[in-house]
């Protein structure tokens, strides 16, 4: 038998403990690596920051949209090829990948339906059009809304959708949004009004489609104005022909969330004169990814602009505080929920307004200032797209802004108007109509004065005669987050690289220094330079010596400040070598007509069998 001496188990004994040891820290190393907690799974969520709500590219009905800029980035410890990215739940991922898949643009004919909806409704009617009516949506509602118990007997509302010149797709994906997430019993109709749309055939097409799907007809109406009356008055005919309790006004390109309705109708419940408001997510005019708002409030400026703006210091001091009402000075317009008979009595709308603009601050003055509340409600989200520009405007090209704003001032206003009068000096040759309709409803509605509304409902706005201490004191009351300018934000940088065409030595590189602008970029002999070197972020941003960030353009990409919303600055690949470098928003690829150096880089189609390929070199 072979005898075994003691040193020969001692070193079984310290390599099991090892390996034992090994094993153990790897587990962590890993869990470490994986359980990377998102911006929003915490509980309380992150609502603030003056960062998050800078201007989106859009300036339609709902002004600009609420968004998450980059205040929240830190840099990583160290720049690591394939850094394991942020968690996303399965359907995140799944809906990411679908919209990847129907922003393509395969054909010559899928960029023609994109170029030409882009011009005529400001968003990718490609994706839209190939989008499903039924689509699933991300939950984005603070987890204890879950919990919260609505009254058995809540009203039925009417949901207004006033619409001019809407893609026929989109307003389709409302309609179906709105049965198919709304309980039956607190829906008592859908009341559509084409503003006297003269895209043809569009309101034979969806009267067809209503007739073809009985279970519109059941729900849904159509009407439709006998000229072009604009937002404004539309709104007032739409009201007009509904019957449920309370009046639900929604945009036609919208996408209600889960369990929005009831949290509105609550909140109307509750008191006749609450005006409720949900939080407006963001669909993304490019891609149609459906992102969450962060929790902010209406405002507005001296040129009467509205603004989305932070939340008083305190407002979210407690947990239950995410889903209670938030006071809002102001409304962006779009959407909100209030009683039928209060809309009534209160005045409706300015009929005297014309087309768009000034409603929203108007209708928000005067709820406030005649005895109403105005309150975003955290638990009720519907998706909004906002659009590029809005694509429409008044038939004789007068400026409907600058004149309804002026009826504004002039009714509500009191002294306060001479700011905006300073403030816009073009006006004072404005003929803004006759008010005196609207001055005698506010004397009759015994309403407070505009000084009582700066006092008790808006005291954080700044004053022009304000003092320097005063100034910031005022500042200080809103939630505010270290400026970082958008050139020096921190980033989460995942890797860096050059772009190498595949199978040559040619790498693309600004045709410009990298500060500048609008900068296109051409294939030069692959160098050391800093200026080949493009840095990734955890958004999939190429941003050129961490500076300016590559956005698709519809010919040829060019640097860009870097928005921090995906989109056209969004870019994917499959790996390091020989692999298309995609763009979601452009539904494109970078590519060169001909290789060689000095050729321009520029968007081609991805189906495109001389594509080329791309290595990622570090």
């Amino acid at each position: 038998m072979v005898s075994l001496n003691k040193s020969f188990f001692y070193g079984i004994g310290f390599a099991s403990i090892t390996w034992a040891v090994s094993l153990y820290l790897y587990w962590q190393l890993t869990q470490t690596l994986s359980i990377r907690p998102s911006p929003t799974s915490s509980s309380i969520q992150a609502v603030s920051q003056s960062s998050r709500i800078d201007a989106a590219r859009e300036n339609d009905e709902m002004h600009e949209a609420p968004y998450i800029k980059g205040g929240t980035y830190v840099n990583s410890p160290q720049l690591v090829k394939k850094l394991q990215p942020l968690r996303k739940s399965k359907l995140q991922s799944k809906n990411a990948q679908v919209l990847d898949e129907l922003g393509m643009v395969k054909t010559v004919e899928d960029q023609r339906v994109r170029d030409e909806g882009f011009k005529l409704h400001a968003f990718n009617v490609l994706i839209s059009n190939k989008l499903s009516l039924h689509r699933e949506l991300p939950d984005t509602r603070n987890k204890l809304c879950k919990d919260v118990i609505y009254p058995a007997h809540l009203p039925a509302a009417s949901v207004i959708v006033c619409f001019y010149n809407e893609h026929f797709m989109t307003l389709l994906r409302t309609i179906h949004s709105i049965l198919g997430r709304t309980p039956g019993q607190l829906l008592t109709e859908i009341v559509l009004v084409d503003d006297f749309s003269d895209i043809s055939d569009l309101n034979i097409n969806l009267t067809n489609y209503m007739n073809n799907n009985s279970g519109l007809k059941e729900k849904v109406m159509l009407f439709k104005t006998q000229r072009r009356e604009g937002l404004i008055r539309a709104r007032m005919f739409g009201a007009q022909r509904a019957t449920g309790k309370v009046l639900i006004f929604l945009d036609s390109h919208i996408e209600v969330n889960v369990d929005w309705i009831q949290p509105l109708l609550a909140r109307v419940y509750n008191n006749r004169s609450n005006v409720a408001i949900p939080v407006i997510d963001i669909i993304n005019a490019d891609t149609f990814a459906y992102t969450p708002s962060p929790l902010v409030r209406g405002g507005f400026n001296w040129g009467l602009h509205f603004k989305w703006e932070n939340l008083p210091t305190g407002t979210i001091a407690k947990p239950i505080d995410l889903v209670n009402p938030i006071k809002s000075p102001t409304m962006a317009g779009g959407l909100f929920a209030i009683d039928r008979n209060y809309f009534m009595e209160i005045g409706q709308y300015d009929a005297g307004m014309d087309i768009w603009g000034g409603e929203n601050l108007e209708i928000s003055f005067r709820i406030w200032m005649c005895g109403g509340r105005l309150d975003i409600v955290p638990c009720s989200r519907v998706g909004h797209v906002f659009r590029r520009r809005r694509p429409y405007g008044d038939p004789d090209g007068k400026d409907t802004m600058l004149r309804n704003s002026l009826r504004v001032a002039h009714v509500w206003m009191d002294a306060y108007k001479d700011y905006f009068i300073k403030e816009r000096p073009d006006a004072s040759n404005v003929n803004f109509g006759d008010v005196s309709e609207r001055v005698q409803l506010r004397k009759r509605l015994k309403c407070y004065d505009f000084n009582w509304y700066i006092k008790n409902v808006y005291p954080e706005l700044t004053l022009p005669t304000d003092s320097e201490v005063r100034l910031k004191n005022k500042w200080s009351a809103l939630e505010q987050d270290k400026f970082q300018p958008w050139h020096t934000r921190k980033r989460n940088y995942v890797d860096h690289y050059k772009l190498r065409l595949s199978n040559t030595s040619y790498c693309a590189q600004s045709t410009k220094d990298s500060k500048s602008k609008g900068s296109t970029l051409y294939l030069k002999l692959c160098t050391p330079s800093k200026n080949q070197i493009w840095f990734e972020t955890d958004k999939g941003e190429l941003v050129l010596q961490q500076l300016l960030c590559l956005q698709s353009g519809p010919t040829y990409p060019y640097l860009f400040k870097c928005h921090e919303m995906g989109g056209n600055q969004e870019w994917k690949h499959k790996g390091e070598s020989k692999t298309p470098i995609y763009n979601m928003a452009a539904g494109m690829c970078l590519g060169v007509d001909q290789i060689h150096l000095g050729a321009k880089v520029r968007m081609k189609l991805c189906t495109d069998p001389s594509l080329n390929m791309w290595d990622l070199v570090s």
